[in-house]
């Protein structure tokens, strides 16, 4: 079996030495090399060979964002996960790194020399073994499925509790004498990497003429989104209304730079706004949106910060509940790459109740999560590749108007 190897860069010794060891305490991980500044990187990089790259953005001689202009130029398609701690404080430079091609982001803890990098550890690992982890394979490399670093990052997150009642040294001791195997946080589609039969759901009624689209995406979605929306059908009737996992303070640049490329409106969503044909709305960080409708039958957007569903807020699940709900069979819902299982449960309502129905299949997705709990739930009326999606929704909500 081989690791999905990884490549630093960052001007922080520290953080170098510090993301170094969560890579190394990480079986299926290895550290392809490290690099001070994008330049250096770029002088390493066919020595290294790494799947994904760790990249900060705030360096001297070549900065993060100068690395993925060069990048772009040369056409070099490794993965590039952001991790910064301008990534908080400057949300339109972290989405600039997302037009230029990278894949997705983090950000560093308490500023960029803290020690505290155990706190994004998991996702930093979730990401790495996502992207970095697509990448190999497709590279001919053989290398451990999504679900097995779930479940390290579950077995990490007990210990982190455990450790915190007992001590770090009794949490290890305990753990290695029951040799316990908690079960993992993201739900039940990494219980085995082969996907099953889909359940069968006997729809409510017939799939009627489509009024909404609602779409839940996580992992790989920045990318896949620029994908959709840029060739999406101009002369789209339907508003769609969009889920993606993504921090506060980050999703309405990301709306910003989608409308750039996209020929229809797209926004952040506000509270209590009406819903309109011809624009897409995209989820706040840290605010579930959901479907309500007036005494009058007018159809309004709502946010919320409710807890956190399947561990996410925004969650898939919330949006697609209530579409079903409003909706019923009147609406197109649409799950895509993802890690765990937000949005599969109320897509398969979704389904009971009549709506039409997509998901983005194995091949295509960085994370067959989402999109392959919810099949198995009988959720999905069709599998779809991503090159094939903005024109599988657009002929859908063009034949169905």
């Amino acid at each position: 079996m081989d690791d999905i190897s990884v490549a630093i860069c960052d001007d922080s010794a520290l953080m170098r030495n510090l993301i170094s060891r969560v890579i190394d305490e990480t079986e299926g991980l290895t550290v392809a090399g490290k690099a001070m500044n994008g330049q250096f990187l770029v002088e390493k990089l066919d020595l290294f060979k790494p799947d994904v790259i760790i990249l900060d953005i705030e360096m001297p001689v070549m900065t993060g964002v100068e690395f993925l202009r060069w990048r772009k130029q040369n056409k070099v398609d490794v993965p590039v996960i952001i991790l910064s701690s301008i990534a908080e404080k400057g949300a339109a430079v972290t989405i600039e790194c997302l037009e230029l091609g990278a894949a997705d982001f983090i950000t560093k803890p308490n500023g960029s020399i803290s020690a505290d990098i155990s706190s994004v550890s998991d996702r930093l690992i979730e990401l790495i073994a996502s992207y970095g982890g697509s990448y190999a394979r497709r590279h001919g490399k053989q290398v451990r499925s999504s679900d097995f670093f779930a479940n390290l990052g579950s077995d990490r997150l007990v210990e982190r509790k455990l450790a915190s009642k007992m001590g770090a040294d009794k949490a290890k001791e305990f753990l290695a004498s029951t040799a316990a195997k908690p079960a993992s946080p993201f739900g039940s589609s990494f219980a085995s990497s082969e996907p099953k039969g889909p359940a069968t759901i006997e729809p409510l009624r017939k799939p009627g003429r489509i009024e909404v689209i609602a779409i839940g995406i996580s992992t790989g979605g920045p990318n896949a989104l620029r994908d959709v929306f840029k060739m999406i059908d101009p002369h789209l009737k339907q508003p769609v209304l969009v889920v993606q996992h993504m921090p506060a303070g980050f999703t309405k640049e990301f709306a910003n730079s989608l409308n750039k490329i996209c020929a229809l409106n797209v926004k952040e969503a506000e509270d209590n706004e009406p819903i309109e044909s011809g624009n897409i709305y995209i989820a706040p960080g840290n605010y579930h949106i959901y479907v309500e409708q007036t005494p009058l039958g007018k159809k309004m957007l709502r946010l919320s910060q409710e807890p956190q569903r399947n561990g996410h807020r925004p969650s898939a699940d919330v949006l697609f509940e209530s579409v079903a709900k409003i909706y019923q069979n009147r609406a197109l819902g649409v799950i895509m790459t993802g890690m765990g299982r937000d949005g599969a449960v109320q897509l398969a309502e979704m389904r009971k109740q009549g709506a039409w129905t997509l998901g983005q299949d194995e091949a295509t997705a960085i994370v067959y999560g989402m999109p392959k709990v919810a099949y198995e739930l009988g959720g999905v009326q069709k599998q779809v590749p991503l090159e094939k999606m903005a024109d599988e929704i657009s002929k859908l909500a063009r034949e169905n108007s």
